[in-house]
């Protein structure tokens, strides 16, 4: 599928709802777990994704708007994929999800406020890792990591059943995806 903003909108739209659908009143039983050290649980899946709303995305888009009307080159900070762990420790997943969804709605309120044509979109910023990328590129990513979390997300709760769920296991690679082997 050819990028279109508005298909990637309508993914970016339904994100929060998604997310507190599945995990708005759920315990911490279900949301604090991981998959091992140095994962994510089910909380810092949502906690990640709501401090991107202010770190990444749209500071991004509008770092290429910006040098589009003449500003500085922009050039893409490096953004700290762990800082949701200090910002939101302590906070119940349902103020987290409240804060995902008010940063996600304002931002794509800014976004559609842009009218971007199809030439902005080619329009380029530098990042830190990868040289050149195109705003449609960064918009694209925006829609699959939201989808990537939401897999996350699964994969992690469904886990919490792994042992549980006895001999059908072979029929749930959910349960055995990125798993390191037992010893």
């Amino acid at each position: 599928m050819e990028f279109d903003l508005t298909r990637a909108t309508d993914v970016l739209t339904r994100t929060p709802a998604a997310i507190r659908a599945l995990l708005g009143d759920l315990s911490d039983d279900w949301t604090r777990p991981n998959e091992g050290p140095d994962t994510f649980s089910a909380f810092d899946v949502v906690a990640h994704m709501a401090d991107l709303e202010e770190s990444d995305w749209l500071v991004r888009a509008r770092l290429i708007r910006a040098a589009q009307r003449g500003g500085p080159e922009p050039r893409f900070e490096r953004v700290d994929r762990f800082r949701h762990k200090t910002r939101y420790a302590g906070q119940p997943i349902s103020a987290v999800i409240d804060d995902f969804a008010r940063a996600r709605a304002a931002n794509l309120a800014e976004l559609a406020g842009w009218r971007l044509s199809a030439t902005d979109l080619e329009a380029t910023g530098i990042h830190p890792s990868f040289g050149n990328v195109r705003l449609r590129q960064l918009f694209s990513t925006w829609v699959v990591h939201d989808l990537g979390h939401l897999a996350q997300i699964s994969r992690v709760m469904a886990k919490q059943y792994r042992d549980a769920v006895g001999p059908w296991i072979e029929f749930l690679p959910v349960l055995t995806d990125r798993e390191r082997p037992r010893s």
